[in-house]
């Protein structure tokens, strides 16, 4: 049996009944708060093809854009500021950086954002940086912290215009570095 709705209007006193209409029910629409990437069941292959990465070493690893000057300047930063050595990189371009951007639910020619891939959980964009800035030396986490405070959607469409301008603004490497 189908669940029906009844919905009853109240019509001023001057025409005084009471109609009542049915509605069909309504599919309970999905709402995405976040830009974490969970394993998909299309990704599962790829979470256990990338499964050995995170054995023997349980860092996360940094995928950046390796022919990128900001970001290869980014990686550099992180470098300097990470005493306990907490993350890996790995160039989005490499067999792994593809790999492990497949077990992150994108698409392995996508180097449109820095992916963070931790053992159980990707983040991307903006998500990404402020997670990588919880890895590293004071005073990066509580600024981490504070940025969380801004909506997703800013900190994303200023994260999207620098990605978007990053080659015009701070050029392009011929080969990947780090």
């Amino acid at each position: 049996m189908a669940l029906q709705l009844q919905l009853q209007l109240q019509l001023p006193a001057s025409i005084g009944r009471v109609k009542s209409i049915t509605c069909p029910p309504r599919a309970r629409k999905a709402t995405t708060f976040a830009t974490l990437s969970q394993p998909r069941s299309d990704t599962v292959n790829w979470v256990e093809a990338t499964s050995s990465f995170f054995d023997q070493d349980k860092r996360p690893i940094t995928l950046f854009d390796g022919v990128c000057n900001l970001c290869n300047g980014g990686v550099k930063f992180v470098r300097d500021n990470d005493r306990n050595k907490s993350i890996r990189y790995e160039a989005l371009q490499s067999e792994a950086g593809k790999m492990l951007l497949r077990r992150s639910g994108r698409a392995p020619d996508d180097i449109s954002s820095v992916v963070l891939v931790e053992n159980n959980r990707s983040y991307i964009k903006s998500e990404a940086v402020l997670k990588i800035m919880e890895y590293i030396d004071l005073p990066f986490p509580q600024l981490a912290f504070l940025f969380n405070f801004m909506p997703l959607f800013v900190r994303d469409f200023v994260y999207d215009n620098v990605a978007n301008n990053r080659y015009t603004v701070f050029g392009r490497s011929e080969s990947c570095e780090i």
